[in-house]
């Protein structure tokens, strides 16, 4: 008796349809025939009754299929056992900044359900982290926005990181509760490159493009910190920040205001196409929901503003 006649038998004895039990297998019809009449010889008895018209369990077969699934059953307990004897003992992930505060909660619940794993995270640019991955040095990375065509990778969602609008706490529209885009018009936006994060920068200005306008660009600035230290001197300005930054940043001088029409992006787990993925850091990050950016109280303007103290997990806005 073999495992294959007996995940034929089962598939079979579940569809009442050879047809569809071997598109449910990936097995052509006449192997899974084939197996089934092999498990028949080898018991010696008749487990279907077939017609033209229908397949339906004999008694025997009704008495056999409750022993087939245990045995099956405990195949794939055995190889869920070994798939765990054979788990690294650290795990490489690549990560995005921006997590802030729900990066911590994916640790603290991947270390409780694995605490014999040490992971090891490695911050680098979307480039660099996907092609560490793709030669094996990372095990996965968190990837923002538009994925990548067929590059050896596989992309998991996850959820959907929303961003808000960043802009001098004395500026009238600080005193509202939302933006909307539109009133941005006519004040300089501060952002990055489109080469750094080009998913950041096509949101934001097919986002400003819907609203009827395209964005003024105001002068470079390759850090987050650098950029909001230039909005809290006050000047109109304004840029667009993960939520989760907002919630970490110290800046009195600048307000963090949602956007009247939300601006989200897609956050994925690559993992290689052929490695099997980590399922449980999989699990982990699909149970983290990300924490929506509390309202932030203005403030009056001041004459001068130092460099604003902002998380340490994002000097720039990676994707």
């Amino acid at each position: 008796m073999e495992l294959r006649q007996l995940r034929c038998f089962v598939a079979v004895a579940e569809e009442l349809h050879f047809g569809r039990a071997a598109e449910r297998l990936l097995l052509g019809q006449p192997a899974v025939s084939q197996q089934v009449r092999r498990l028949e010889r080898e018991l010696k008895v008749e487990l279907f009754d077939r017609s033209p018209r229908y397949v339906r369990l004999t008694p025997a077969g009704e008495r056999f299929l409750p022993a087939a699934r245990n045995v099956l059953a405990a195949e794939d307990a055995a190889r869920a056992l070994a798939a765990d004897l054979a788990a690294p003992t650290v795990l490489r992930l690549g990560t995005v900044g921006g997590l802030g505060e729900q990066l911590e909660d994916i640790l603290d619940a991947y270390r409780a359900q694995a605490p014999t794993v040490r992971v090891e995270l490695h911050a680098e640019p979307v480039r660099e982290r996907l092609a560490r991955l793709s030669d094996g040095r990372l095990d996965a990375a968190f990837v923002r926005g538009a994925l990548p065509g067929d590059d050896g990778l596989r992309y998991l969602p996850l959820w959907q990181d929303e961003l808000v609008i960043a802009l001098p706490a004395g500026h009238p529209l600080a005193d509202r509760p939302e933006v909307d885009l539109a009133d941005l018009a006519a004040l300089p936006l501060l952002l990055t490159e489109r080469r750094n994060h080009p998913a950041l920068v096509d949101l934001v200005t097919d986002a400003c493009a819907r609203a009827g306008f395209r964005p003024v660009p105001g002068p470079p600035h390759h850090t987050l910190q650098n950029t909001l230290a230039a909005i809290g001197t006050g000047a109109p300005m304004w840029t667009v920040v993960y939520a989760a930054n907002a919630r970490m940043t110290h800046a009195r001088r600048i307000a963090f205001r949602p956007c009247r029409t939300p601006l989200t992006l897609p956050m994925s787990l690559a993992v290689r196409r052929s490695a099997p993925p980590p399922r449980l850091l999989l699990e982990v990050c699909r149970r983290s929901t990300p924490r929506p950016a509390p309202p932030t109280p203005t403030a009056p303007p001041a004459p001068a503003a130092p460099a604003a103290r902002t998380a340490p997990t994002c000097d720039d806005q990676d994707s």
